[in-house]
């Protein structure tokens, strides 16, 4: 089943809203419904409405927890290694090790139906598992790989010991080997002391936009992936990152986060290692006297914030090419003045709406800074990888193989990357679709993943299973907690009769207790969207926040701290210029290509 250009799958096409407005008094048009202006309108009230609604702070649970002051206010210049010390008054904000915060209200947290009803697996198998490949034909596998490479930056919850695991139900008929079903828990919160308030977990990542998916969260962990000098992060003479040192982790990389590994995150982990290293030759040529860290801090800064200017106006804009979403992107990043303004005049204005939230003053809003549990969430986009790959040569477009994820991942990645080449990869992977985000379309090889470290799991049971043991709420709570009105019949969850059908059974016809990750892949979402509004939502509060609570992106966001040719790196450089820089072989490929997450042409030489 084929996904149109909009994004979505034949037979949810979109439409006018058949839901009930929030106060319940017939139907109503949403946001993306109306026309541009006041569409643009009401998501910026939709964002405001829930920078004041929708940002809680788990620390007021209590727990072991630190909130330190900076003494006289003194801050460092750089990014830290643990993400410490960004806010005066609370130094620990954002650190590694520290809690996720929620979006929903904490009195509202609380289980509604039990962790197994119904069976996680049951669910995965009856609405996840894939029939047949549906292609999302908006983006390719880029995009897919590019996601995965920024939330191992953005959130890790670590996983408790294998001796005291979750047991899922299986069915008689369930055709899984092992049984039964073992699930390791979510690390619980060290901090914790009380059982009289809903549980807490730590982001073993820091929660800032800092490229720690490469850089580590320790000093200790970044020393051991530096050079040690001019500033220079470890790369072999092929152009390689260093393997890890454990034996049983032979394929695998050294790098900042190099779980769930595969070719894609390895490319991509690659290829801003090699940024980073072009970063310190730049500087290094006009600051000669400089040290090697100075010049390590200071392409962190300007690596980090480059990954973040992709994300916002490269990134999402090809998952969401609608021309309202487009806009408000750039706007994050440029004001509505726009991108020729910013670079022609810089900033006219320190209101973030007239010159984008780069280099406007740092708002919190309602809560101190910190990723939420929701959020990531609304990040659970294993649809997106395929399980049969095409690899194709950049230079004629001929076949070299077809292959499976499994071979591509794993302690099998080194070695698929040596085989088929960076450059071949990259070029297939360029013009090749992800799946859809959609039910019926989990991969069956991260259905039935053997792990490195010797576990079978089925990550469409996981995916379920975390967000009800982080008491995430399902969906109808998860769309009134975003402000939409909740479904009330399954009929209105999906176009798709037979999945109505068969979410009506698998939830015994009971519509409150449908998984918020289930009801976000049934909705139909609005034209031009890869994924749904609900989901959405939750994206409008925390792209922004993600930004504006740094104060490297925002009070520090200057030519003082990131130096003047810093600075214009950011702004002279994108996607494609770093592909080209890295991969040249590639840069004919790039030429009338407009975002290098979307489909690039290839050679047609039929299949």
């Amino acid at each position: 089943m084929a996904v149109d250009r909009a994004g979505s799958v034949p037979g949810r096409k979109s439409g006018k809203s058949t839901h009930k407005t929030k106060n319940g008094k017939g139907p109503g048009r949403e946001w993306h419904e109306k026309p541009f202006p006041l569409a643009v309108l009401d998501l910026a009230r939709i964002r405001d409405r829930m920078r004041e609604e929708n940002l809680h702070d788990t620390y007021v649970f209590g727990g072991e927890a630190t909130r330190r002051a900076v003494a006289e206010g003194r801050l460092p210049w750089h990014r830290t290694y643990d993400g410490s010390g960004y806010a005066a008054d609370d130094v620990d904000m954002g650190r590694a090790w520290t809690r996720f915060d929620r979006n929903q209200n904490l009195e509202d947290i609380e289980p509604k139906f039990g962790m197994f009803d119904p069976s996680p697996r049951d669910v995965s198998e009856a609405l996840l598992k894939r029939e047949t490949f549906q292609p999302a034909e908006i983006v390719n596998v880029l995009a897919a790989a590019w996601i995965q490479f920024e939330n191992h930056d953005w959130f890790f919850h670590g996983e408790s010991p294998a001796d005291h695991p979750m047991e899922v139900p299986l069915s008689d008929s369930d055709p899984w080997t092992d049984r039964p079903m073992c699930v390791r828990r979510t690390m619980p919160d060290p901090t914790q002391t009380g059982l009289d308030h809903p549980s807490t977990f730590i982001n073993t990542r820091t929660h800032w936009w800092d490229g720690s998916q490469i850089y580590g969260v320790s000093e200790e962990q970044n020393r051991a992936m530096r050079t040690g000098e001019h500033g220079k992060m470890i790369v072999d003479d092929f152009g390689r990152l260093p393997l890890e040192s454990d034996p049983g982790l032979g394929g695998i990389e050294r790098t900042g986060f190099n779980e769930n590994w595969w070719v894609g995150l390895s490319l991509l982990h690659t290829l801003f290692v090699k940024e980073h290293n072009a970063i310190c030759d730049m500087l290094a040529r006009k600051y000669r006297r400089w040290g090697d860290e100075r010049l390590f801090q200071t392409a962190r800064l300007v690596n980090a914030a480059l990954m973040a200017k992709i994300h916002t106006v490269e990134w999402t804009p090809a998952v969401l090419p609608n021309r309202v979403t487009r806009f408000a992107m750039n706007c994050n990043w440029y004001g509505a003045l726009g991108k020729t303004v910013r670079e022609k005049f810089g900033r006219v204005s320190r209101n973030e709406a007239v010159s984008g939230i780069p280099g406007s003053p740092s708002d919190h809003h309602a809560a101190a800074y910190s990723l939420t549990e929701e959020f990531v969430t609304s990040y659970r986009l294993h649809p997106l990888i395929p399980d049969e790959f095409r690899i194709r040569s950049h230079r004629d477009g001929s076949l070299i193989s077809e292959t499976g994820f499994m071979e591509l991942q794993g302690n099998g990645t080194r070695d698929a990357t040596d085989l088929y080449g960076a450059d071949n990869i990259l070029y297939s992977f360029a013009t090749s679709h992800p799946g859809a985000i959609t039910l019926h379309n989990h991969p069956d090889a991260l259905r039935d993943l053997a792990k490195v470290n010797g576990e079978h799991v089925d990550l469409g049971t996981i995916d379920v299973l975390r967000d009800r043991e982080r008491l995430v709420p399902r969906y109808n709570d998860f769309r009134r907690m975003v402000g939409k009105a909740p479904v009330e019949r399954f009929a209105d969850l999906s176009p798709n009769a037979r999945w109505v059908e068969e979410m009506r059974e698998v939830y015994d016809d009971r519509i409150e207790a449908v998984d918020a990750m289930v009801g976000m892949y049934a909705e139909q979402p609005p034209e031009g969207f890869g994924f749904s509004d609900t989901a959405f939502r939750v994206f409008v509060l925390m792209a922004s926040r993600r930004l504006k609570s740094d104060r490297f992106f925002t009070d520090d966001y200057r030519p003082e701290v990131y130096t003047p040719e810093g600075m214009r790196w950011i702004e002279d450089n994108s996607m494609s210029t770093i592909l080209c820089r890295h991969h040249p072989r590639l840069a004919p490929h790039l030429d009338g290509v407009n975002n290098v997450f979307a489909p690039w042409p290839k050679y047609d030489r039929g299949s």
